[in-house]
């Protein structure tokens, strides 16, 4: 019976071993999601691992030969509890599956229907009952507001959960 199992990967080196597990006819997955980048005043949003140093593969235990996923180029190890792999819950990769967009990147951030420009009001934390202008929404689900504090707009970077329209 087929289930699937965790592959630890050496660092930055998810998409290798993938690709390698694939190559060996694996059914190999590695949930990705969109990440904002800021590198020398520049912003752009590129994919990254959900998981670092972590991708799944689906394999039979008892019909493939699954020894020779650790000598894989890119994997560090089939994580094992003793001396078999552990396998996860094939409910859990479902669930990540479930949560992918068409792009099939997994959307972590609660959806906030709040745009660019709407007035919204704290009420939790240090600012609260402050009311700002809703800016946008990182991939940490944390949002960036602006608070007219001492006559002048500042950032102000927020948990979701503390605000409301």
């Amino acid at each position: 019976m087929k289930q699937w199992y965790v592959v630890h990967t050496k660092s930055r080196e998810e998409s290798k071993a993938l690709f390698n597990l694939k190559r060996q006819d694996f059914n190999a997955y590695l949930p990705q999601y969109k990440k904002t980048r800021r590198h020398a005043r520049r912003t752009d949003t590129v994919s990254a691992p959900l998981f670092p140093k972590y991708i799944f593969v689906e394999l039979d235990l008892s019909l493939e030969n699954w020894s020779c996923i650790n000598s894989t180029p890119g994997v560090s190890q089939l994580v094992k509890f003793g001396s078999m792999p552990s396998p996860i819950p094939s409910n859990l990769i479902n669930e990540i599956r479930a949560r992918e967009d068409e792009e099939g990147m997994v959307s972590l951030n609660r959806h906030i229907k709040i745009q660019k420009g709407d007035e919204v009001t704290i009420i939790a934390g240090a600012f609260s009952e402050h009311t700002g202008i809703f800016e946008s929404q990182d991939d940490q689900t944390r949002i960036i507001i602006l608070l007219s504090l001492m006559g002048r707009a500042v950032r102000v970077c927020l948990p979701s959960s503390a605000i409301s329209a």
